[in-house]
């Protein structure tokens, strides 16, 4: 019998169906024909591999270890992969086998205490996690816009300046922009101690190995067993650096979705940036600004929205930013400022000075404080900014014994207030303040 082309394969797919009399088996075949390819390229931090109908995010297996890579770039030739682990010993022709659609971690309330890494696995060699039964992927839409609870409920975090001058709300997402070397770790170490959340999620991204056990070490054994810790440090591949940000917001979102307030803390999005970077330009990407190739401009708001309030609990977000050469208008900086919620600026003149924490709030900013404190603080705390400001203004003709006292009733009495207002703004890193008890000393300041 005389057959055309295009008919031969589906007779021969019918019969082999037939034969097996099993449509699953004849899947599984053709999934093991598709799915599978050998490493045709090397280079610095990617593999290219010949995989027909891969997915961008579908996970392989690199045969015959345990180690895996995802998909992030796919043309008609190749497909391009970020391993989860270090490059050493791949060679050309190493097979790839299909291992899952996306990347999933197991998460739940047997995560509290624990240290894992920024693929969610236990981070000390033979730990092992319980109690974690449910699978959640890294990648998830924000919550709805309308859905959403309004941000009403101031949050107290034990530091007097931000409690007082830059109060945040429940749900909040805020910056902590700062230089190195200006106590940026040790003010977030004060706010896990003094946060007043149910669960803390702290994600150290892209640390000096040696800093992870000094941060843990100033955390008091009571906020260690409500916290959950993602750490990767800076050898990691940039693929686990990344996945790190995902990693705690997930964790975070699951808490969340159980009715709890979570402080979701990420130090820091700039060294996720970086390597985001690394594989942005590891598929060809053109730097765009400052470097930054744009899918890091495109994924910084779907990371940074996943936190906030939702109809249920809230996740209140800390993100840390690095400012090269304490430039402002670094582009990862301007950025993320102009996508949360209020940015808390770290002035470096006032470490010099031994002034910490060294908040200059004067250029920092809460735009949910409006909402969630009285007239009363709102006007004290405007008061005192500007009294700081007034300072400033004086404060070389101070040194030099130009001013005269009697000439500005204003500046005489940013002058006379000054040491209490310097009291105010500083405290000790291993001090909580109750929130209350913020509030009357600034009105106290102020007079």
């Amino acid at each position: 019998m005389d057959m055309n082309n295009e008919y031969v394969p589906k007779l021969c797919c019918e019969n082999i169906k037939k034969l097996l009399r099993h449509d699953d088996v004849v899947i599984s075949i053709e999934n093991t024909a598709t799915y599978e390819g050998k490493i045709i390229e090397i280079g610095a931090i990617f593999i290219k591999a010949y995989l027909p109908l891969a997915k961008i995010g579908s996970i392989y297996q690199i045969k015959p270890s345990d180690e895996f890579a995802e998909v992030i770039s796919i043309n008609e030739m190749s497909v391009t992969l970020l391993p989860f682990c270090d490059m050493s010993g791949m060679f050309l022709g190493q097979w790839l086998s299909f291992y899952q659609s996306e990347f999933f971690i197991s998460v739940g309330y047997g995560l509290l205490g624990r240290v894992v890494n920024g693929l969610g696995h236990p981070l000390a060699a033979g730990d092992k996690l319980t109690n974690i039964p449910y699978q959640r992927s890294l990648f998830r839409e924000p919550p709805d816009p309308l859905s959403r609870a309004i941000i009403d409920k101031p949050l107290s975090v034990g530091v007097k300046a931000i409690d007082g001058l830059l109060t945040c709300g429940v749900g909040q997402r805020i910056g902590i922009f700062a230089g190195s070397g200006v106590g940026k770790s040790t003010l977030l170490g004060m706010i896990c101690n003094g946060a007043q959340a149910d669960i803390i999620v702290m994600a150290l991204i892209g640390e000096r190995g040696r800093e992870v056990n000094e941060f843990l070490a100033l955390l008091p054994e009571e906020t260690r067993l409500r916290s959950v810790f993602v750490v990767t440090t800076s050898d990691r591949p940039p693929l686990e650096r990344m996945k790190a940000a995902f990693t705690a917001t997930t964790i975070a979102e699951f808490f969340r979705d159980q009715g709890k307030h979570v402080l979701l803390i990420m130090d820091s999005v700039t060294r996720y940036a970086r390597a985001a970077r690394d594989v942005g330009l590891s598929i060809g990407e053109p730097d765009i600004r400052g470097g930054f190739p744009p899918s890091v401009f495109a994924t910084l708001p779907r990371l940074l929205e996943r936190a906030g309030p939702a109809a249920v609990g809230a996740i209140t977000a800390i993100y840390s930013v690095l400012i090269e050469n304490d430039d402002a208008n670094d582009p990862i900086a301007d950025e993320v400022r102009s996508i949360l919620d209020g940015h808390i600026i770290l002035s470096r003149k006032l470490a010099e000075e031994n002034h910490y924490p060294a908040i200059d709030v004067g250029l920092s900013a809460s735009r949910i404080m409006i909402n969630v404190t009285s007239r009363e603080q709102s006007n004290a705390a405007a008061t005192l900014k500007s009294m700081i400001a007034t300072y400033k203004d004086v404060e070389l003709l101070l040194r030099i014994g130009e001013y005269k006292h009697g000439e500005d009733p204003q500046v005489d009495r940013a002058i006379h207030l000054w040491p209490q207002i310097q009291s105010f703004c500083r405290q000790p890193f291993d001090s909580v303040m109750e929130f209350n008890t913020t509030i009357n000393e600034l009105f106290r300041t102020v007079g």
